[in-house]
């Protein structure tokens, strides 16, 4: 191992450096101030916990990502958390219960034992909000303003709104008669987007015409309006659960266009993302340019059943670094203040002064000298005396 290799990161962990590190804790800050203006609670937490509550109800996709360590203490699992969403729903059924609707935000660093896309983090800082005992669309169409004023804060100007709901296909898999492995093998092939193995497998496993009929399709309902124009026409006299689904896709795009008319809607009605936790309406949010998700969430009722309190729920989150490497943060920040290494009480208070004031003031170091150059680099103004008091001049 060469000298170079010995420090090197694993793949997939990165730290934040100086210049970002700041625009990204400023950006978490801004977040946390929205979210408290729309009522939502801050919550901190373990990093750490039994993986008996960590996963459970989470699916698969969840469990796999999620790193395990034995506690020397109890001889018991631990699981580091891969997502924060299961730790808010315990706390919303046992730390922090509420009778009505309970709305809690976060931000905090998650694990993951493989990167979710290609060349993705591994670590990253998940921020997100989640509102429980809400059981109207009124929560989701909340939930899904919450995530798009939070694109907008963090700078995103051009934002795709991708909207799905699950029981779309868990009406059409009940129709169809298929089993849990059945479903599962399908819902890989709509994922991947295979039309021509989608239409194969369709074809050998489901004897009821109409029902193949309708999963054929669903590869093939996704775009703006139309979308679900085509979908209602299709899916006439279709199950019950469905019907009510697209009309619930119907009245949330209507909300969505009313208060966002700048963001552009997508239906995507084969959308098997979170289908194995995720109990109604899913969303995304994309940018032109991104191919990943910035932001997801969806509707996820009856977590909390596994903690003794069965609670409608939906909330959303994102990736704090990556949206804040997207977005457009404001201007850069303004250079720092050099003090010289002096004991002079006024000089002192001068520097007092300016720091609570909000500036950034440096002070020299007793030896230090001109070829400090990264503290030199830093600093645009400098302190000076001008008889007994000090001022802050220009830099020469």
């Amino acid at each position: 191992m060469t000298q170079a290799e010995r420090w090197m990161l694993p793949d997939g962990i990165a730290e934040i450096l100086p210049a970002d590190a700041k625009r990204v804790e400023t950006l978490r800050r801004n977040l946390l101030d929205l979210y408290h203006r729309w009522g939502y609670e801050m919550i901190i937490p373990p990093m750490v916990e039994f993986t008996d509550s960590l996963l459970i109800g989470m699916g698969r996709d969840v469990d796999l990502r999620t790193f395990r360590v034995t506690d020397q203490l109890s001889g018991r699992s631990l699981g580091i958390r891969a997502d924060i969403t299961p730790q808010a729903a315990r706390i919303d059924s046992h730390s922090f219960p509420r009778s009505g609707a309970n709305r809690l935000c976060y931000a905090g660093q998650v694990l993951y034992t493989r990167p979710r896309t290609p060349m993705g983090p591994r670590a990253p800082i998940q921020i997100g909000a989640e509102l429980y005992g809400v059981e109207s669309l009124q929560g989701d169409i909340e939930v899904i303003s919450l995530m798009l004023e939070t694109l907008a804060t963090a700078g995103i100007r051009e934002i795709h709104l991708d909207l799905g709901h699950v029981a779309i296909f868990r009406s059409l898999a009940e129709v169809a008669r298929l089993d849990s492995d059945q479903q599962a093998a399908l819902i890989a092939l709509l994922q991947s987007k295979a039309v021509a193995d989608i239409e194969r497998w369709v074809e050998e496993h489901v004897a009821d015409a109409q029902a193949a009929t309708w999963l054929r399709s669903l590869p093939r309902l996704a775009g703006g309006s139309e979308c679900l124009a085509r979908a209602r026409e299709l899916f006439a006299g279709g199950p019950g659960a469905l019907v009510s689904a697209l009309e619930e896709l119907q009245q949330v795009a209507d909300a969505v266009a009313r208060r966002y008319p700048q963001v552009t809607l997508f239906f995507d009605l084969g959308e098997m993302r979170g289908y194995d936790y995720e109990t109604g309406l899913v969303f995304a949010a994309y940018s032109p340019g991104h191919g990943q998700a910035l932001a997801n969430g969806g509707r996820y009722n009856g977590i909390g059943a596994v903690f003794g309190r069965d609670r409608a729920a939906t909330g959303f989150s994102t990736d704090l670094a990556a949206i804040n490497a997207l977005g457009h943060n404001g201007a850069a920040e303004a250079g720092a203040i050099l003090a010289p290494a002096s004991d002079c009480a006024a000089l002192w208070q001068a520097v007092g002064a300016l720091r609570a004031s909000g500036e950034v003031v440096i002070s020299a170091m007793p030896g230090e000298g001109s070829d400090d150059t990264e503290t030199l680099a830093r600093c645009d103004r400098e302190l000076v005396r001008d008889g007994d008091t000090w001022v802050v001049k220009p830099r020469s």
